[in-house]
């Protein structure tokens, strides 16, 4: 992966996480860049040996040719999402690439920034109120403040 960049795009399938992935896509992925979708998932005790083995590091890195069986990590990736990647594939000339961590999205979308690592990183913003940011806390807001390397939030604006 030497001389490409790697863009991060942290993703939950949500209106805002495909509203950051295309915002990435359009705005700051070009040609022979590696698209990297970062998901988390929640924590929890899995009987799978396989899902047991990554709980701790993360799954392999696993190319968009493989998106399909993505069940057996615990993710569904929705149609929209899968277009959105398949046409940055195909369109820019980019490798797209998906990386789950299981556990507090905060804490592993900069674990993945280091550990992939990222050059850059594309988050979406739910556009909570002040009240409901202070109680459920903002994953955007951790992430800008606690990750090492740049940030971009790609705000859900409510008048779309």
């Amino acid at each position: 992966m030497s001389g490409e960049r790697r863009v991060g795009v942290a993703v939950d399938f949500s209106a805002c996480s495909k509203k950051a992935l295309k915002w990435a896509v359009d705005n700051v992925v070009r040609k022979g860049d590696h698209l990297i979708l970062v998901a988390i998932r929640p924590e929890g005790h899995y009987e799978q040996g396989e899902m047991q083995l990554w709980e701790t590091t993360g799954a392999p890195l696993i190319p968009l040719v493989e998106f399909s069986d993505l069940k057996k990590y615990g993710v569904t990736p929705d149609p929209e999402t899968l277009d959105i990647v398949s046409t940055a594939a195909a369109q820019k000339e980019t490798s797209v690439l998906m990386k789950i961590y299981w556990g507090d999205a905060r804490d592993k979308i900069c674990e993945a920034v280091d550990k992939i690592p990222l050059d850059c990183l594309i988050v979406g913003n739910r556009g909570l109120g002040k009240i409901k940011r202070a109680i459920l806390g903002s994953v955007s807001n951790y992430v800008v403040n606690n990750a090492s390397c740049p940030v971009t939030v790609v705000k859900n604006a409510e008048h779309e």
